[in-house]
C-alpha cells in the first residue's frame, strides 16, 4: 500500500491528531475493526454513530414516532473531540515516551 507522509509528523517527530486515519478507514472497509481502532479509533467510533443516527432517523420517520429519534449531535461530537484527544496523547506518550510505535506498519 501507498501511505503518504504526514507533514506534521516529519516535522516534529509526533504524530497528528489525524494520523492513522486512512489505515484506519481501510481496514475499517475490510472489515477488520480491531486493526481500525488500532490505527485510529475515531474512523470506528464515527461509523457506528452514523449507523445509530440514521437507524434511529429512519425508524423515527417511517413510524411517526419521534422520539425514536437519536438527535444528540452535540453529545456526538464533543465525544469525538474527546476520542481524537486521547487517541493523540496516548499515541505519543508511547511513542515518546516510551518507544512503542503503535502506527508502523506490520
Amino acid at each position: 500500500m501507498l501511505f503518504l507522509p504526514c507533514l506534521f509528523h516529519t516535522m516534529t517527530g509526533w504524530y497528528c491528531p489525524g494520523c492513522g486515519g486512512t489505515r484506519a478507514f481501510r481496514y475499517l472497509l475490510r472489515g477488520e475493526w480491531f486493526q481500525s481502532f488500532r490505527y485510529h479509533p475515531l474512523i470506528l467510533y464515527t461509523a457506528l454513530v452514523m449507523t445509530l443516527e440514521i437507524v434511529t432517523f429512519l425508524a423515527a420517520k417511517t413510524s411517526g414516532r419521534n422520539y425514536l429519534y437519536l438527535g444528540h449531535e452535540k453529545l456526538f461530537l464533543y465525544m469525538a473531540v474527546g476520542i481524537v484527544t486521547v487517541n493523540f496523547l496516548v499515541k505519543n506518550y508511547l511513542l515518546i515516551w516510551c518507544g512503542v510505535d503503535l502506527l508502523a506498519l506490520p
